[in-house]
């Protein structure tokens, strides 16, 4: 009966992982089982937390070397969609500067990871306004840190 048991089981997470391709495509999927930049930073330049009208949770954070972000993270406590696309903004977050991280829009996101079924894209928007919230906290201290000195 356990062979049995383990044949079933394996069965059942092949068809969830082909449908989770066919729904989401390859790179959400592949995102999905491997997430990147996932985690909190100490001492971020900029962050941001915001909570979508869905109830998920979403994290960003910054850390500048110069005018670019050489580091950024997210975490959330969301579903799925929510975790794919903190993992697409952070990522696309790094190596830009402040200018071109407001081009960081829900729409790009969606893009940059082939698109979300209708029922999900409130979560590329939710990391993009995540992402422009915490560049808003960096630019407020950047230019509370430039007065000072």
């Amino acid at each position: 009966m356990g062979e049995s048991l383990d044949d079933f089981v394996q069965q059942l997470q092949d068809s969830i992982f082909q449908e989770m391709k066919e729904t989401y495509g390859e790179m959400a999927y592949e995102r999905w089982l491997n997430p990147r930049f996932m985690g909190g930073m100490e001492n971020p330049d900029g962050y941001a937390r915001v909570r979508g009208k869905c109830g998920d949770t979403m994290e960003i954070f910054l850390k500048f070397n110069g005018e670019k972000v050489a580091d950024a993270s997210f975490r959330t406590d969301g579903c799925g969609s929510s975790m794919i696309c903190g993992s697409f903004a952070a990522e696309m977050c790094i190596g830009r500067d402040a200018d071109e991280l407001t081009e960081i829009t829900g729409e790009a996101i969606m893009e940059k990871l082939g698109g979300l079924p209708e029922e999900e894209e409130h979560c590329a928007f939710l990391a993009a306004e995540t992402v422009q919230e915490a560049l808003g906290a960096y630019m407020i201290g950047h230019s509370k840190k430039t007065k000072r000195e």
